[in-house]
């Protein structure tokens, strides 16, 4: 009698939600076709159309953008499988979606990052993401990074002197790789507290492993086929992951602890501490401070402390080093600019080689123009990622709740309506007389609004120092245009097969 009960109640409750599901899977596909976009097939969408080549998916994209800037303004629908996406690339929809609180929950891609770096700043959300970033802000305390001036000096000049040889002998280098090495022993020691001797090392495997890393991550987001874990990691693909992963986690974990048993007890951020780090110049590591944390608050765990020091390592090693990398392409490929540099680097230094010093970064206005104006034409990051908790409005349509919302940086960049010839290089869109007028979203190499870069700062410093270090001693000529070096859509823009070549010759 009971069971005669309750199957009619089990079928009625099925029926509910198969209806609910149902009828929530129409709304979405009725909302998101009203936008404009490329014909999508049943179940996959437009992933069949995705290249795995990264650069031909990059050039694909980057054509595609283009058309429908024409078309729809600045918008375009896609299916990723069963996945509803919009792709923004005009200032006026990018500031409905990153200078509002609400929408912080990044996209599914990011999924695939967490099993490298968990649920740190970069990949959380809601009330974690809150609290950590609150957190962590006074680790990038303006007094802070005066501490890792003498750590940017001094890697710079190891790879001047590294640089040297290829200017006497007149050879073509590849200048990509050299700077990659510059910045991970840079951000070894200011996020860990030791050098990883790259530089020195040319055969480094964290290297190797983040770039890795960035190939299969992207290559596993653009098809959906990919996407279950019991799927991927029974794959070629998802075994290499897999050693990968164990590469990179096991670099972290064994300076954490290393950091761990030697680390200063007391590395307190508040005003008089920071006056004493300032004044004294004492170098404290990231990971310092992240370990002071755990001693004070045991909630903040030993695998938190890995979550955020992989994601500094990331995104404060392959980011800058792409940025560094393509600013010295694209000045060996400008005489005019290169000329300027030069004299401005002139007026500030002299004949001197002494450290770069915070003073001199503020007088260097052209160098700031020209890492800004490299970062517009090649942004380290071309696209971020949020999936919407709540309906949005976009030009008098509604984007429906669960949509991914892909925000093409590249594509914002390239607006004509914010920068007239936008495939042109000219630093000098960034003067404050040219800049003045511009939306303050169509400009966004690091992210904007509550979730923008947390290491801006640091990340401009350090390229700043790297580049007025080279420029100083060398002139540049480059032997690759852009496109010859194939910038490939990763998770970094990055060079396709590695190389930005270059010759240098020492100034007279």
């Amino acid at each position: 009698m009971e069971y005669g009960i309750v199957l009619p109640i089990i079928l009625i409750l099925v029926s509910v939600v198969v209806t609910f599901l149902l009828a929530k899977a129409i709304r979405i596909f009725v909302l998101i076709s009203r936008f404009d976009g490329p014909p999508a097939l049943p179940l996959v969408g437009n992933a069949h159309e995705f290249k795995s080549d990264q650069r031909e998916f990059f050039v694909d994209m980057t054509t595609l953008m283009e058309e429908y800037r024409a078309r729809s303004g600045g918008l375009i629908r896609m299916w990723l499988g069963p996945v509803p996406s919009l792709v923004l690339y005009k200032a006026k929809h990018v500031e409905v979606i990153l200078n509002n609180s609400r929408h912080i929950k990044k996209g599914y891609l990011y999924k695939f990052i967490e099993p490298w770096l968990g649920l740190g700043l970069l990949t959380s959300w809601g009330q974690k993401w809150f609290h950590r970033r609150k957190m962590l802000t006074p680790t990038f305390h303006f007094s802070i990074l005066q501490s890792f001036m003498d750590v940017f000096n001094e890697q710079s000049m190891i790879l001047v002197k590294k640089l040297e040889k290829f200017a006497e002998k007149s050879e073509t280098v590849n200048i990509f790789p050299l700077v990659a090495y510059c910045v991970l022993d840079i951000i070894c020691i200011t996020a860990m507290g030791r050098s990883s001797n790259a530089q020195e090392n040319s055969e480094n495997e964290y290297v190797k492993a983040v770039g890795r890393m960035s190939e299969l991550v992207t290559i596993r987001g653009k098809n959906p086929l990919l996407w279950p874990d019991f799927i991927f990691d029974k794959l070629k693909s998802g075994k290499e992951h897999k050693e990968t992963l164990k590469i990179l986690h096991g670099v972290t974990n064994k300076m954490i602890q290393e950091r761990l048993k030697e680390s200063p007890k007391d590395t307190n951020t508040d005003d008089d501490d920071v006056d004493v780090v300032a004044r004294t110049r004492k170098r404290i590591a990231f990971l310092d401070l992240l370990l002071q944390m755990h001693r004070e608050d045991a909630s903040f765990t030993l695998g938190d402390i890995r979550e955020e020091v992989d994601t500094f390592m990331f995104e404060g090693h392959d980011t800058t080093a792409a940025a560094a990398g393509w600013a010295i392409l694209l000045i060996g490929h400008h005489p005019d600019v290169q000329a300027r540099l030069h004299m401005e680097i002139d007026e500030v230094f002299g004949d001197s080689m002494r450290p770069v010093t915070s003073d001199d970064l503020s007088r260097l206005q052209y160098l700031t123009c020209v890492v800004k104006e490299t970062l517009r034409l090649i942004p380290s990051v071309p696209s971020i990622f949020r999936k919407l908790d709540e309906d949005i409005m976009l030009d008098g349509k509604v984007v429906p709740k669960e949509t991914l919302v892909a925000l093409s940086i590249y594509g914002l960049h390239q607006d004509p309506d914010e920068f007239p010839n936008p495939e042109r290089f000219d630093p000098d869109r960034f003067l404050p007389v040219n800049a003045e007028e511009r939306h303050p979203y169509a400009y966004v190499p690091f992210s904007a609004g509550p979730r923008n870069c947390i290491g801006q700062k640091f990340a401009m410093m350090e390229d700043k120092i790297i580049l007025a270090s080279i420029l100083r001693r060398f002139s540049i000529k480059s032997i690759q245009t852009i496109d010859e070096a194939k910038p490939a859509g990763q998770l970094i823009l990055r060079p396709a097969e590695g190389n930005m070549l270059v010759n240098l010759s020492r100034r007279k």
